[in-house]
């Protein structure tokens, strides 16, 4: 009987993971990327440009790739600047080394050489959402003469107050060797994870509205084992690697602006009002009536303070 029993538990797995490769293919195929692919470091990372001038690269945060600024890339890019925004490893239509841990400090160098790949030579903003306040912040520290300036949009960079700052039950199970490969390629595309993908896109965009076809793309995109498996990952990370950086944040002295919404239900005026105090010559703005996703509904709040920026390190308009 017992192994009529593990025949059976074999047999159901094996549907399941039919089943949800099925799905993950056509979840692809309804939202393909859209943008370029550059191969660095061993990782092909998915991107997407418009405009030329002053390059700005737009990095997103956990929930789920450079789609969160798309609209940003197109203000941007009409009003003089070179937009990039990046699909972060193992996010969207990224790979992830399965090589090493990676953290803010391991993605903000594999950044840095995939902008030299495509041929991003002069210094950049960089402008940083969420958990890629932490990125944004170790970009400038690592390669200070490559930070034109910096945007901080509802962003983390502390592990106090951070979400998961004692840790995560869902990440450590989903990255639990065997066990958590398993429950990627068997429950991400069921019932469950999408009650899941809903729950996660109101509680991140509260208390404002999700935009229309944007609950859809992530459960489509972001409830993909790799995609899923990287945002856990990221999440497991981000406190020890903030805890390491914060202290250093008072070294950087290029232009900083910090933007948080005063609905943003996560925290992120505690952090924003820190950092303004690590960054004395940051400009701190709070936002009223908006919450966390600035990127993807407020996109003119990100370009108005990109050219909020000193007038030296930005284009010169023509009227």
């Amino acid at each position: 009987m017992i192994i009529y029993a593990l025949l059976a538990v074999v047999l159901v797995i094996g549907f399941l993971v039919g089943f949800n490769h099925a799905e993950f293919k056509k979840a692809e195929k309804a939202f393909p990327p859209q943008g370029k692919f550059v191969t660095v470091d061993g990782h092909t990372l998915h991107y997407i440009s418009a405009g030329t001038g002053q390059p700005v690269v737009f990095l997103h945060g956990g929930m789920l790739s450079s789609r969160d600024f798309a609209a940003a890339v197109q203000l941007a890019a009409a009003q003089g600047f070179h937009a990039i925004a990046f699909d972060r490893p193992g996010y969207g239509y990224s790979s992830r080394s399965t090589a090493g841990k990676t953290t803010p400090d391991s993605q903000a160098v594999l950044l840095h050489h995939a902008l030299k790949k495509i041929g991003v030579e002069q210094p950049i903003i960089l402008v940083g959402h969420s958990w890629s306040g932490t990125m944004t912040l170790s970009y400038a520290l690592q390669f200070p003469s490559q930070a034109a300036g910096l945007i901080i949009a509802g962003g983390a960079m502390y592990k106090e107050g951070y979400p998961a700052e004692h840790g995560d039950i869902l990440s450590k199970i989903v990255t639990t060797p065997v066990l958590g490969s398993i429950l990627l390629r068997t429950l991400l595309k069921t019932p469950l994870a999408k009650r899941m993908a809903n729950t996660m896109v109101k509680q991140t965009f509260a208390p404002e509205s999700v935009p229309a076809g944007y609950t859809e793309a992530t459960y489509a995109l972001g409830f993909r084992p790799r995609h899923f498996r990287a945002n856990r990952e990221d999440v497991l990370a981000f406190p020890g690697a903030s805890k390491k950086l914060s202290g250093r944040y008072k070294e950087i002295t290029v232009p900083v602006v910090i933007i948080v919404g005063e609905q943003d239900p996560f925290g992120t005026i505690a952090q924003a009002e820190r950092l303004k105090k690590d960054i004395p010559h940051s400009l701190l703005k709070r936002i009223p009536d908006i919450g966390h996703m600035i990127p993807e509904l407020h996109p003119e709040v990100i370009v108005e303070s990109i050219r909020s920026l000193p007038d030296d390190s930005l284009p010169k308009m023509s009227f």
